[in-house]
Parts: C-alpha cells; sequence; structure tokens
C-alpha cells in the first residue's frame, strides 16, 4: 500500500506543471526542429550544451527556456517556494537538455508521450535497449546507477549515458515524464520513488514485436523517409 507521504511526493501540483511545461516546450522545438527551422535548429544546439550540465553554469538558458508558467496564478494558489522553484527549474534544465542531446541529428522525434500501449518511461526505454531473449546486465547496471547518484548534477549526466544508447538506437523517451521525476528525485524519500517507478517501467510487459512506434503523432517527422540528419552534427 502506497503511503500518504510518498503519494505526496509523486503527485505534487509542481510535479505535473513541471512535466506539463517540460512537454510543452519540447513538443513546438521538435516539430520545427523535425522541419528544419532555423530558430529550432539553433535552440536545440544551445539546449544540448547543457546536458549533463548543472543549469546554474549555463546562462545561456536562462534567456531561452521561459520558467513563467511554473508560477501559478489565481487567487487560490500559492507561489512556490524556493526550493519548489529552484527544484522545479532544475528538473526543467535537465530534461530539456537530455532532449535536446537525443534529438540531435535524428530524423524523427525523440520525445514521445508516454501510453499503455506504447510506453515511454525510462525504465522501458531502456529495456528496449536489451536481447529479445534476455538482459544485457551491462545497460540495466547504468539504469540502476543512474537511480543511486548522490546528486542532480551526477543522474543527469547518468542519464545522459543511457540517453546516448537510446539515441544510437532511435528509441524515443517521454521527457514530461522524467522532468516530472526529476523534480520528485530532488525531495527527501525522492529518489527511492522514483527509482521504483523505472524500475516498475522497466520490468512491465513490452509492447509486442513490430509495433509502430514512430507512428505516434510526437514522434512524426515532417520528412518521412529520411531517418537521419546530419544539420547539427557537430
Amino acid at each position: 500500500m502506497t503511503s500518504p507521504a510518498r503519494a505526496t511526493i509523486t503527485s505534487s501540483p509542481v510535479r505535473v506543471r513541471v512535466a506539463e511545461l517540460a512537454t510543452g516546450l519540447i513538443k513546438p522545438w521538435q516539430h520545427g526542429y523535425l522541419r528544419d527551422r532555423p530558430r529550432d535548429v539553433a535552440a536545440l544546439a544551445r539546449l544540448r550544451r547543457g546536458a549533463g550540465r548543472d543549469a546554474a553554469v549555463m546562462p545561456d538558458l536562462w534567456g531561452l527556456v521561459d520558467t513563467g508558467p511554473l508560477h501559478p496564478s489565481g487567487p487560490d494558489t500559492r507561489p512556490l517556494s524556493e526550493h519548489e522553484l529552484t527544484r522545479a527549474e532544475n528538473a526543467l534544465y535537465a530534461a530539456l537538455t537530455l532532449w535536446a542531446f537525443h534529438q540531435q541529428s535524428r530524423g524523427t522525434g525523440m520525445h514521445r508521450s508516454h501510453t499503455p500501449a506504447q510506453p515511454a518511461g525510462l525504465g522501458a526505454a531502456v529495456r528496449r535497449l536489451m536481447p529479445a531473449d534476455g538482459i544485457d546486465e551491462a545497460v540495466r547496471k547504468r539504469l540502476v546507477r543512474a537511480g543511486h547518484a548522490p546528486d542532480l548534477v551526477t543522474v543527469t549526466q547518468r542519464l545522459r549515458d543511457l540517453v546516448a544508447l537510446l539515441r544510437r538506437d532511435d528509441i524515443p523517451l517521454d521527457y514530461g515524464l522524467l522532468a516530472g521525476q526529476l523534480y520528485t528525485w530532488q525531495w527527501p524519500d525522492g529518489p527511492a520513488a522514483v527509482r521504483r517507478q523505472w524500475g516498475r517501467s522497466f520490468n512491465a510487459p513490452q509492447p509486442a514485436a513490430g509495433t509502430p512506434h514512430s507512428a505516434h503523432p510526437d514522434t512524426a517527422a515532417s520528412n518521412a523517409g529520411t531517418p537521419h540528419t546530419d544539420k547539427d552534427a557537430s
């Protein structure tokens, strides 16, 4: 049975807001990038330079990412505390920069929203790296190491290594879901809750072979038939 404290950690309104904002920012960038729009290609290049780095040392991103929606409005809402706001911003920057690294030179969208029919959580994505008849222990241990990182910068660096493998195999990930998990991860008892989610996602039944993952609207490319591009290969 899930304790009330754990339920609060994993379903807080701030976590939901972080996840929604990450998705809302990525979708138009991804749409424009896949259509080779210079502004979006440039934004992605700026973002990916921050992958695995502390957002505090990346002032170039401050003017690129609009964090205004993190601040609630309305008479029945309260402002975020300093801890909430800092952790929300950190999670948002981490997820966006990892997505940009993942998307680099890919011709289909590497952000895809999770659905039960097409799981796109981190655990499920890592499981797709495995052979059909077994477990790649080296890859599984990378996921475990990420979950046991001592701080957010370290977990982001370890996730970057996993994302490099996902990028190699064109396996998409739900970066809104990941942003929310990275927000949760920064709170007391958060790492354990996130590790549990990653493990559950990893062990969940996988879609049947041949499932058309790229058919999802989040991942559709305007230039179908061009799986990769070197427009930003640097």
